[in-house]
């Protein structure tokens, strides 16, 4: 999702700014190591990031030993999108909806696996959530990715996954994954007869997560408010917003960077608190 996004983003505010914008992916650590380097690089505009949920607001609860401080070493832009989540199983499994999948699992205590993108990542918590409030107990197999973990759903090796909705949706309309739910409150566009976990015995559950744009802490502020603006107009774009949903993304976008960078700090609050909940460490 972060990749599909950033290169989208990319592409416009080249054709806008006349400069090139290269994206480049760092993966592990459900994306702290992004962020690590990011963080240490120049604050003069040039270097940018996407900033998400799990490095900005999950992996600092998580992980003991970052080498980045979430809450000092970035500059907010704006935020891009709201990622839904889709709770996903192989076309084999005989559950029609998220209860017959989740009395399965109740009926066969850790006996039923849950992959994820890592340990601690929003796919890992928004799962951990609902097992809890379901009262259901599976066993966590924590992946690098969300293609590996795909993979191994349709070639039997483990049983579902919660993963965004841009990862999973192509593999759902082929036929190769069957959705069973979305983490939204209402139901999304892209596949209105999938049941949000809301309907199916869970009112008031609304998970998700975020992509936004960051930079180095001590960017100068007015190219912070440009990138800002450059950034909230091609947004504003109604290809662009078709586009990004047709990938299952929701385009939400901040005012400004400050009100991005208060966004922020409740996100790494509330997450914070779930990880406390769960006791998640790096190390599980």
């Amino acid at each position: 999702a972060t990749d599909t996004v950033a290169r989208m983003l990319s592409e416009r505010l080249a054709q806008r700014m006349g400069q090139q914008f290269i994206v480049e992916n760092k993966p592990g650590a459900g994306g702290s190591i992004a962020a690590g380097l990011g963080a240490r690089a120049k604050p003069d505009g040039y270097t940018l990031m996407i900033g998400a949920s799990a490095p900005q607001a999950i992996n600092p609860h998580v992980y003991p030993n970052l080498n980045y401080d979430a809450r000092k070493d970035f500059a907010p832009i704006g935020l891009i999108t709201w990622l839904p989540y889709l709770f996903v199983v192989s076309p084999d499994n005989p559950a029609a909806n998220l209860k017959d999948f989740l009395a399965a699992a109740k009926a066969k205590p850790n006996q039923l696996t849950y992959a994820t993108t890592g340990i601690g990542t929003t796919s890992h918590l928004v799962t951990a959530v609902l097992l809890s409030k379901a009262g259901a107990a599976m066993v966590h197999v924590p992946y690098k990715g969300s293609s590996q973990a795909q993979t191994d759903i349709v070639g039997g090796r483990t049983t579902a996954t919660f993963d965004t909705m841009v990862s999973s949706l192509a593999m759902v309309k082929s036929g190769r994954l069957k959705a069973l739910a979305v983490s939204t409150p209402e139901r999304v566009a892209m596949l209105p007869d999938v049941a949000t976990v809301a309907e199916q015995g869970f009112p008031g559950f609304d998970m998700g997560a975020w992509l936004g744009l960051i930079a180095p802490a001590g960017i100068p502020p007015a190219i912070q408010d440009r990138l800002a603006r450059e950034m909230n107009t091609v947004l504003a774009d109604p290809t662009v917003r078709e586009r990004l949903g047709d990938l299952g993304a929701q385009v939400r976008t901040t005012p400004t960077p400050a009100a991005f960078g208060a966004m922020m700090k409740n996100e790494y609050e509330s997450w914070g608190a779930i990880v406390r909940d769960f006791n998640v460490k790096a190390t599980d």
